[in-house]
């Protein structure tokens, strides 16, 4: 049995006010050459939404959710935006914590979604110093059988609504370089298979959104816009789109997906419904309870990518951090 000191909700963070947009932006390209103009191009999507991301306030109705089932004290650190990583682990460190319980808001691997969070973690305790708390990962959770209930559900309510309709889950693409090196593509297919089956879904497609790189550099496809198109090109009237790369509306699902992909599918006369993600739903929640029960008990469970995957690109493509 290993004994855990606190639980660390690790996520990418976001602004909250319209002042924070761009510091926020530049934030997370810093260093990759990103042109003024598609950061600002990036920036009106947060500004659609009157300059507040979502996924602070998502973190904090996961934590509170979360209270009630857990016996450890609960911290939340950012990559990206406040409350900072860096920040949380000095609170940690003050606070007497020797050893925490890391859940990271991605269920899948690659560069950007584990070994990028890692380094945070090492960064951070870093700068706290040599009292710093060991940080311990919980492993990826894509084909958790809470992970598949919630997100199953989600598309049978839709489905329920469309009727008979094809598919398209989706997921945040990144550059064939960070695919290449990790475990991505082959886990979002078992989700999708494994969301689809359970859900009693009848075609589908596993597809990406969200591309933010230069156009000469490969980065994974068909694009949802790309795909929306061949499924009207099919004869459907009609599409369900399940978010399944993300574990809550941010961003990315609330501009990429309720806004351009919904008025791209409105312009080809193809009616769109998209699933929810797994939120706060009770089912997904119980799923990180089991996820830390898991680990306490059996240290067996620790990540192998920790050695062996999602190593950082030998040259990291200019945008490969997402923009959520």
């Amino acid at each position: 049995m290993l004994h855990y000191d606190a639980f660390l909700l690790l996520s990418f963070g976001g602004p909250e006010k319209p002042e924070e947009v761009m510091p926020f932006l530049e934030r997370v390209t810093r260093g990759r050459n990103i042109p003024r103009a598609r950061l600002e191009e990036v920036a009106e999507h947060y500004y659609h939404f009157g300059g507040r991301s979502p996924i602070n306030d998502q973190c904090r109705a996961l934590m509170e959710a979360l209270r009630p089932h857990l016996g450890l004290p609960m911290y939340w650190g950012n990559r990206n935006w406040h409350p900072f990583i860096e920040d949380t682990m000095r609170r940690m460190m003050e606070d007497g914590v020797g050893r925490a319980l890391v859940f990271v808001t991605s269920a899948y691997s690659s560069y950007s979604a584990c070994r990028q969070y890692l380094e945070d973690i090492e960064r951070a305790r870093a700068a706290a110093g040599p009292l710093a708390p060991q940080c311990d990962k919980i492993r990826h959770f894509h084909n958790h059988p809470g992970f598949i209930a919630v997100n199953a559900e989600r598309l049978r309510e839709q489905l329920a609504r469309s009727g008979p309709a094809p598919v398209l889950f989706t997921a945040h693409s990144i550059p064939m370089e960070m695919a290449r090196t990790s475990r991505y593509v082959e886990q979002l297919e078992e989700t999708a298979r494994l969301v689809a089956e359970s859900a009693g879904a009848g075609p589908y497609r596993l597809v990406y959104q969200s591309r933010s790189g230069p156009p000469h550099q490969p980065w994974l496809g068909p694009d949802i816009l790309e795909a929306l198109d061949e499924t009207r090109a099919s004869g459907a009237e009609a599409v369900v789109v399940s978010p399944i790369g993300f574990i809550s509306d941010h961003m990315e699902v609330l501009y990429d997906l309720d806004c351009e992909a919904a008025r791209h599918a409105e312009q080809i006369g193809l009616k769109m419904f998209r699933a929810g993600t797994a939120g706060t739903h009770p089912r997904f929640v119980r799923m990180i309870v089991e996820l830390v029960e898991e680990r306490q008990q059996d240290a067996s469970w620790a990540e192998p990518c920790h050695q062996m995957c999602c190593p950082t690109p030998l040259l990291r493509p200019p945008a490969a951090t997402p923009l959520p």
